[in-house]
């Protein structure tokens, strides 16, 4: 019997042994054609938890045969790091940096890299769950390939969940029955540490009294109920309460989505991370229903970069409850979607010759920019004229929500094109 977590029992150690991300290493991709030929690029791994990215680091490092280093933006300061690439500069630029959730690296810390990626000193492995555009700085960014990790398939958890179950069996000297299995996966939400955590904290209840266990959803939900603080006691339901928090706001319920914006900072979570997701949901989820929310909420996340903490806090709670109390409209989301999806669904349709932009005599010969009318020669800045093409005249993508100013924008819009657009 061994102390050591499940899923860190059943980590992988080669790429064959790897589950998911067939896309970037399964045979003849292209992260895998760069690992076999010993010349893999400085990289980010971008994707959700649980899919893999600290394992693929470990692989890497263990297929090439290359000294391994790893350090944790959490924890890790300019000094860790320059006394890796110090260390690093004896192996001639074979050795690896491995950076876990590198989008909490500040800025100093990520430049602090920089120069030890551009000689090669280092090749760097950094994983992160936030979009790297907007959380490693662009220098480092342009010296990095971006490899996206996707979300653990319902194949790739039950071949995890086979493996779970037999080592949890040999293990214990009992029985293990997946009856069910709905429950346990959307408690992971195709997380793999998650899973088997899961499992692992079902097993260890139910072996006490039996020694046949079947896992049923009812069971499993109850003990995992119960059980919610151990099982989240390495931070596992970071993304269930900013899940909570964002359903909060969208949901209108200020007092909700405090509490959660509480749970988050007495947890030190990254006031970024928080005010990121209150800016899209500003415009996702209350967009022109109230466009000051945007501006708030990105003066928000302007503020917080600039006030320590812990009065960040305040600057969050006072825009959470603002957005929680703002009129709700997702018109904007749904339109781009919807725009999106016809774009996909009609192809690269031509733009109509009058709205051609006519740089030289021979485009206006030929007519480009002909009859366009030119709005603000005409009363009220406006003139019924044709801006999308042929094949999709009169199509209506965005649809004004049911609050007071979206309401307004649907009457001038009515008013505007008459039945064109059936406003």
């Amino acid at each position: 019997m061994t102390n050591t977590p499940l899923a860190e029992q059943l980590r992988p150690q080669s790429l064959s042994e790897y589950i998911g991300q067939e896309h970037l290493v399964g045979e003849g991709a292209i992260l895998r054609r760069s690992i076999e030929s010993g010349n893999i690029p400085s990289m980010i791994l971008w994707g959700p938890p649980g899919v893999g990215k600290t394992t693929l680091a470990h692989i890497i490092s263990q297929t090439l045969d290359r000294e391994f280093y790893t350090l944790s933006a959490v924890s890790s300061g300019v000094k860790d790091v320059r006394n890796v690439i110090h260390n690093a500069s004896m192996f001639g630029g074979s050795a690896i940096l491995f950076i876990d959730e590198i989008h909490r690296f500040s800025k100093s810390q990520q430049d602090s890299l920089l120069g030890a990626v551009e000689k090669g000193t280092i090749t760097l492995i950094g994983a992160t769950t936030e979009n790297p555009s907007f959380e490693v700085i662009s220098p480092l960014l342009s010296r990095c390939q971006v490899y996206i990790l996707k979300p653990l398939t319902v194949e790739h958890l039950n071949k995890l969940l086979v493996s779970g179950i037999e080592l949890l069996e040999k293990t214990f000297d009992i029985q293990i029955k997946a009856k069910e299995t709905e429950a346990l996966f959307r408690i992971s939400g195709g997380d793999a540490r998650k899973l088997l955590n899961a499992l692992e904290l079902f097993v260890y209840q139910e072996k006490i009294h039996k020694k046949k266990i079947v896992i049923e959803n009812e069971s499993l939900l109850k003990t995992i109920q119960e059980n919610i603080a151990i099982y989240d006691k390495k931070g596992e339901m970071h993304y269930d309460i900013i899940s909570a928090f964002i359903k909060s706001l969208r949901g209108s319920d200020p007092n909700a989505a405090v509490y959660w914006l509480a749970r988050m900072v007495e947890s030190g979570e990254d006031p970024k991370f928080i005010a990121r997701r209150m800016l899209i949901l500003a415009s996702e989820d209350i967009g022109n229903a109230n466009p000051n929310a945007l501006l708030l909420a990105n003066t928000c996340f302007d503020a917080i970069s600039k006030i320590g903490w812990p009065e960040s806090r305040i600057i969050l709670s006072q825009t959470a409850i603002y957005l929680a109390n703002s009129p709700k409209s997702n018109s904007s989301y749904t339109a781009i979607n919807d725009a999106q999806a016809l774009v996909q669904k009609t192809g690269n349709l031509p733009v109509p010759l009058h709205l051609r932009n006519a740089p030289t005599k021979l485009m206006k010969d030929i007519g480009y920019g002909k009859e366009y009318k030119y709005a603000h020669q005409y009363e009220n800045n406006f003139v019924d004229q044709e801006f999308l093409p042929d094949r999709i005249k009169g199509t209506t993508l965005y649809e004004p929500g049911e609050n007071p100013r979206e309401q307004e924008t649907r009457k001038g819009l009515k008013q505007k094109w008459t039945n064109k657009y059936k406003y």
